[in-house]
């Protein structure tokens, strides 16, 4: 891929004697720690599978590369820039290219179904379950913000010096705000997943394969990106609160774990700083359209005939313009949402394909627990 750096890393074949004796020693009398461990995902490998160590590494050190830039790309060059929808937007598409990555690295390391543990099919399904949840949540809650628009495009219709309209846009403001205030019983969901989700967060260990291991260690990174992201979405975009925050640990042996804490340190703190600030919503786009709100109140009720030197007519040309943006970045974020709920399902379809062609399929389908209909 474009703007990946491969890294030369210098190959030790180790004895296979020496090997199992290693492996012999008992796991227990090494010391907790705190961190998912895959350790050396090529010890496995004779010296006469060199050239293959080497592929296999540049496949893992492309893939986890790809991974660290990709989240390099999502850091806003400016603090005014968290949060806006359109950088949850582009942040469901960097969701949908690393899964698709991890789809082909898959397909790539081609491991003998043989080397397949059931653990591993069990969890991989059971995750891809629960992402298919929260993005049947997010479409939700989505669709909710989208139905408030007719509110807000009701009220800036009626913005005018009539007494009779002035009443009928303060109702719709107000209904605005009532609808803004509710969310969809689906989101409370989308918590619990996401607790599950970290509480799970180590994959299953691999002990008899290399690419079971670079396959594990890949699929450790999609987790904890996919996670930071939804949570990020779920908890300030669309529950409007900070409580729901993770602050994900990771070990700083992966290439991409530098730009992934630096990452979520900085949305994290600026998030929580805004709601501290009384924000009701660090969304950009929201805020556009309260604040606009807030504006006109005082004219509809009398009080003052201008705000900022602007008439009812300036504001509600204002009001329009900003709920029109919301309403726009709300229907791109709804096509990215879904577009990342078919690359979830791509994602287990190609998983099954293949262990259906190796006469495997009946194993996989009893660890299954059942998908979410399919939009």
């Amino acid at each position: 891929m474009d703007g990946v750096i491969y890294f030369n890393v210098p190959v030790r074949a180790v004895d296979r004697r020496i090997w199992r004796e290693l492996t012999t020693m008992s796991r227990a009398q090494e010391p907790h720690r705190p961190f998912a461990t895959f350790g050396n995902p090529f010890r496995l490998l004779s010296p006469k599978g060199s050239s293959q160590l080497k592929k296999r590494l540049s496949l893992l050190d492309n893939f986890e590369e790809t991974l660290a830039l990709t989240i390099r790309k999502l850091k806003p060059d400016r603090r005014e820039d968290v949060l806006q929808l359109s950088w949850i937007r582009v942040a469901m598409i960097s969701l949908c290219n690393i899964h698709s990555d991890v789809i082909n690295l898959m397909k790539d390391l081609e491991i003998p179904v043989s080397d397949w543990d059931d653990k591993w099919i069990e969890v991989y399904l059971d995750n891809s379950v629960k992402l298919l949840d929260i993005c049947n949540a997010f479409t939700s809650e989505i669709s909710h913000l989208k139905q408030g628009h007719l509110f807000l495009k009701c009220a800036s219709h009626n913005l005018d010096s009539d007494s009779q309209k002035k009443l009928r846009a303060c109702s719709y403001l107000d209904s605005w705000r009532l609808h803004l205030s509710k969310k969809h019983p689906r989101l409370d969901n989308c918590f619990t997943i996401l607790d599950t989700l970290v509480q799970i967060l180590d994959l299953p260990k691999v002990k008899n394969s290399a690419k079971g291991k670079i396959l594990m260690r890949a699929l450790y990174g999609v987790k904890v990106f996919t996670i930071s992201v939804c949570s990020i979405a779920a908890a300030a975009a669309f529950s409007g609160s900070s409580k729901k925050l993770l602050d994900i640990q990771v070990s700083g042996t992966y290439l991409w774990s530098e730009a992934f804490l630096d990452l979520q340190s900085f949305l994290n703190m600026e998030i929580r700083r805004s709601f501290s600030a009384g924000n009701a919503t660090v969304v950009k786009e929201l805020e556009a359209v309260n604040a606009n709100v807030k504006k006109i109140y005082p004219i509809l009720k009398g009080d003052i005939k201008s705000v900022e030197g602007k008439t009812l007519q300036d504001l509600a040309s204002d009001l329009s313009k900003s709920s029109e943006n919301l309403s726009q970045e709300l229907h791109l974020l709804e096509e990215e949402v879904d577009k990342f709920f078919r690359v979830v399902l791509a994602g287990r379809d190609s998983l099954l394909s293949y262990l259906r062609d190796e006469d495997c399929f009946d194993a996989a389908t009893n660890k299954m627990k059942g998908s979410p209909t399919v939009r």
